[in-house]
């Protein structure tokens, strides 16, 4: 097997504890970066429903100011919010280079779009059952968690998969310009040196983790689908 591989992987094979490091640095970027993601998307995209016209909460102006932002961010490309909020992310993490100084970034720019899947797997549970529940009397703190986050679960592991999978995507983006990572593989050998089964063996990575991806975000979907 290593025979073939090295016939096959020439470049990578030589470069194996180094390619080895740059998954691992993927995975970190994607384990911490997603986690922080996840918490603030499914946050804001909580306070869009229960604030936006009709909600629970009803508020104006805080849904503006919040839609205004979060469209805001989303329409920035990730390249450019790289380099834009670098002092932010000096200021943050006190470095705007490698693993650390991707965090911040990776934040700023999956949060808002995961905040409107949120938003969009919220608004899908029918209107009647929100009302039946305040009927009920329950509290908004209790509609929120056991009626908008507990019956948007399906919805919501489908939206965390799509907004993983393009997470993924990102950190290869942020990569390119000092990251570290697949994406700083591929270019710096790859790319730059023209070796070409480092991109194979870098785009394999990845798509091995995209399918480990969808196949957990299926599972939960799977399990919490009545």
């Amino acid at each position: 097997m290593q025979e073939l591989l090295e016939k096959i992987f020439p470049n990578t094979m030589d470069k194996l504890p180094e390619f080895g490091k740059s998954i691992v640095d993927t995975l970190i970027m994607l384990g911490i970066s997603g986690i922080i993601s996840f918490f603030l998307g499914v946050f804001f995209g909580v306070i869009l429903v229960i604030t936006q016209k009709g909600g629970i909460l009803q508020n104006k102006i805080v849904y503006k100011i919040l839609d205004i932002l979060v469209n805001f961010f989303r329409g920035i490309p990730f390249v450019i919010l790289l380099t834009w909020i670098m002092p932010v992310t000096r200021g943050i993490v006190g470095t705007s280079i490698g693993i650390k100084g991707a965090i911040v970034p990776l934040v700023f720019g999956t949060v808002p779009f995961f905040a409107r899947q949120v938003q969009s797997a919220l608004l899908e549970i029918p209107s009647g059952v929100i009302e039946a529940s305040k009927a009920m009397g329950l509290s908004p703190l209790a509609i929120i968690f056991k009626v908008y986050l507990k019956e948007g679960i399906p919805s919501i592991a489908r939206a965390t998969t799509l907004t993983s999978i393009s997470l993924l995507g990102l950190t290869a983006m942020a990569g390119a310009v000092g990251a570290g990572g697949v994406g700083d593989f591929a270019i710096r050998y790859g790319h730059n040196r023209f070796q070409e089964d480092v991109t194979w063996a870098s785009v394999i990575v990845i798509v091995v983790i995209v399918s480990v991806l969808q196949i957990i975000g299926d599972i939960i979907v799977r399990k919490n689908t009545h």
